[in-house]
């Protein structure tokens, strides 16, 4: 066990792959700087620029390449510094990587990790601050990675590596500098939820950056009398079914709780498979369908909260 932050753990994940196998390889911009965010750093000093490399400001450009480096046997590792600019490389991820294994019977795999950091950035706006981790779920092809911990970063990297699919790898942008112990002998399987609290009365369902306000709502609610069980999905696609359906069948409730808009978010097929299966209450809760605001006034109301949570959650209980 070490003590890591968030970004220090998914570099060290990166780097002991890239001594154990010379194919992976990672691409982006600044990353010879370590990435806006450290997530790389140290690693072009230890592995040259040939296997880390720095690209122009392309985003079409990088993922067009890194499909091809995949295809061609490699691993790539993709750094689009915030899944905003990821936008425009959107045919590359959804007509291109996603697709290939389909369209041409197998003969190709597309073994490619596309990082791209979700969520409310302080003070960074519309442009800076998205959730869009439901667009790619509902893409066929690709696989949805939502780590929350240290422990997650480093070890649900590890199996987006090894899984030989087109992996959306989403970390959060304020969770860069969370430290926690990690293991790093442990790989956590992907489409395997976490229980972050056990409950009794109520299910909540969360991810990503989501987590935390969820135990600290959790707390509350105990406090109030409502022993509320924390799930952490961890990936969305392939996503924990067997133990949503498992908590809301004991508890007879269910809250899915996410930073991404409301309307259309993953949350709703949370809700839809479980309200289908066991015919109990189901509530979401998401942001508004608002851009992010830059004053912090106007962003608060984007973000999650404890107190938006419990007075959710306390909805079950009239």
């Amino acid at each position: 066990m070490a003590l890591m932050s968030y970004s220090h753990a998914a570099a060290t994940a990166l780097g002991d792959l890239m001594r154990v196998d010379e194919r992976v390889i990672a691409l982006g911009e600044d990353l010879g700087r370590g990435g806006v965010f450290g997530q790389y750093r140290g690693l072009q000093a230890e592995f040259g620029t040939q296997r880390v490399i720095d690209t122009p400001i392309s985003e079409a450009n990088i993922m067009g390449a890194a499909v091809g480096m995949a295809l061609a046997g490699l691993r790539p590792v993709v750094e689009m510094r915030v899944i905003d600019f990821a936008l425009c490389a959107i045919d590359e991820i959804v007509n291109q990587a996603a697709k290939n294994r389909f369209m041409f019977g197998g003969q190709g795999r597309v073994p490619l990790v596309m990082r791209m950091p979700i969520g409310i950035w302080g003070a960074s706006a519309a442009q800076h601050s998205q959730s869009l981790e439901a667009w790619f779920a509902h893409i066929p092809g690709l696989v949805v990675v939502t780590p929350a911990t240290p422990q997650d970063n480093h070890g649900l990297l590890l199996s987006a590596l090894a899984s030989g699919d087109p992996v959306v790898y989403m970390e959060h942008k304020e969770l860069w500098g969370m430290q926690a112990e990690v293991d790093t002998s442990e790989v956590i399987a992907l489409g395997s939820a976490r229980i972050a609290r056990a409950g009794s009365d109520l299910t909540i369902v969360t991810w990503s950056r989501g987590v935390q306000p969820c135990l600290d709502a959790a707390q509350a609610l105990s406090e109030a009398g409502v022993s509320a069980e924390v799930i952490d999905l961890r990936t969305l696609w392939p996503w924990d079914r067997d133990a949503v359906l498992a908590s809301a069948a004991r508890t007879k409730r269910l809250l899915v709780v996410h930073e991404a808009v409301q309307v259309a978010g993953f949350g709703a097929e949370v809700a839809a498979t479980v309200a289908e299966a066991l015919n109990v209450p189901v509530k979401r809760l998401g942001a508004p369908r608002i851009p992010v605001g830059y004053a912090q006034v106007l962003e608060n109301e984007a973000r999650l909260s404890a107190d938006k949570i419990v007075a959710t959650a306390k909805g079950f209980f009239k």
